[in-house]
């Protein structure tokens, strides 16, 4: 018997590949489509697009708008340009921080601080400014090598009382938000040298605990609703430089003179009636600035031209331009209006240190323009 040889038509075979060929790639486009549609693909876009966004420190507000997120990878580009621009465009004096131990934020896109901030508790410094940002979160605590807070023009409310936490914390601004109160903890920042509470309308006292702050040398409380100087201001042994202006002042404490080292004195803008005798132990006073309108009695040697006190009386007769305008729109307003007032009197008090003597008053007025 002979060997049986099978013979057949490549053609087939080749047939059969090719039909399953293609039945395999009407499947791969099929499962496309299904998952193009799918809510899980949607999910798993979103979900690195958030990633993403928290990866890059992006706020959720920006990207998410009434509860749906916007994927748009021009969106990220957009930030990061704007991001890039607001770093080009910071004072040249910031440059020249240390980087790797600063961190800095501005800008009105921002509500909350971004998730990786939590991370770098090796930071010394943060500059916070002109955001929405209303609450300093409590891992704060976290940040034991810090030694700037510098928080101005936000919309913070509150300070948590773990900031009592940061020991090695030199510096403090909180200027021109909306605080009520100053949390009693911040008393245990021992090393605390200047404090900047300015601006926020609405604080009314400082807490007692304060009093432990022996290394203040500088305290900024004006544009505030104080009915008199804190008592723990009043044992701070070391403070320099005092500005209560622009507050509910209708005196002085007899023992002001307490402040042995006090250099400059801010009180204009206040309902002073009169100075008390007492102020002539400040050996050390340079400048002191009131408000002439309601002063009736003053030590006559604080206006002696051989002392080194330079003493400006002024004469402040501000214009009321709060008419026609909403509760919020008054309270904005006012802040702007303190924030240029202090801008104005910095100026203008820099210049009073050049100069070997001072007019006995100042006028200022204010005028307002309605269209």
């Amino acid at each position: 018997m002979g060997h049986k040889v099978v013979v057949f038509d490549i053609s087939v075979l080749r047939a059969l590949w090719e039909t399953r060929v293609k039945k395999h790639k009407a499947w791969q486009k099929k499962e496309a489509e299904r998952l193009e549609k799918s809510a899980l693909e949607k999910i798993k876009e979103e979900w690195n697009f958030v990633a993403e966004c928290r990866r890059k420190g992006i706020p959720q507000a920006v990207y998410c708008k009434n509860g749906f997120i916007d994927t748009n990878v021009r969106l990220l580009d957009k930030i990061e340009r704007n991001t890039l621009t607001r770093q080009s465009s910071l004072p040249k004096d910031r440059g020249k921080r240390s980087s790797a131990f600063v961190f800095e934020l501005s800008g009105e896109h921002w509500t909350e601080l971004p998730d990786s901030l939590k991370e770098q508790t090796h930071l010394r410094e943060w500059h916070i400014s002109n955001t929405l940002i209303q609450i300093i979160p409590t891992y704060i605590e976290l940040f034991r090598a810090m030694r700037i807070l510098d928080l101005p023009r936000n919309q913070i409310s509150h300070l948590p009382a773990e900031i009592g936490c940061l020991k090695n914390l030199k510096e403090l601004n909180v200027s021109f938000n909306h605080l009520k109160s100053i949390p009693p903890e911040l008393g245990d920042c021992e090393n605390l040298d200047r404090l900047d509470c300015s601006g926020n309308l609405e604080l009314t006292e400082l807490p007692f605990e304060l009093s432990n702050l022996k290394q203040v040398t500088f305290v900024d409380i004006s544009a505030n609703k104080f009915s008199s100087v804190p008592i723990c201001v009043l044992r701070m042994s070391n403070l320099q430089w005092l500005d209560i202006s622009n507050n509910n002042l209708t005196d002085l404490p007899q023992d002001i003179d307490r402040l042995e080292e006090l250099q400059s004195f801010l009180l204009y803008k206040n309902k002073l009636t009169y100075l008390p005798y007492s102020m002539l132990n400040l050996k050390k006073l340079t400048l002191l600035v009131v408000s002439g309108d309601h002063l009736v009695e003053l030590p006559t040697a604080l206006c002696d031209s051989s002392t080194p006190l330079k003493f400006v009386s002024l004469m402040d007769n501000p214009i009321d331009n709060a008419q026609c305008q909403d509760g919020d729109e008054i309270m904005e307003s006012e802040r702007d209006r303190q924030h240029f007032d202090k801008e104005f009197m910095k100026a203008y008090i820099e210049d009073l240190k050049e100069r070997e003597s001072v007019p006995s008053y100042t006028t200022k007025v204010s005028f307002s323009l309605q269209l």
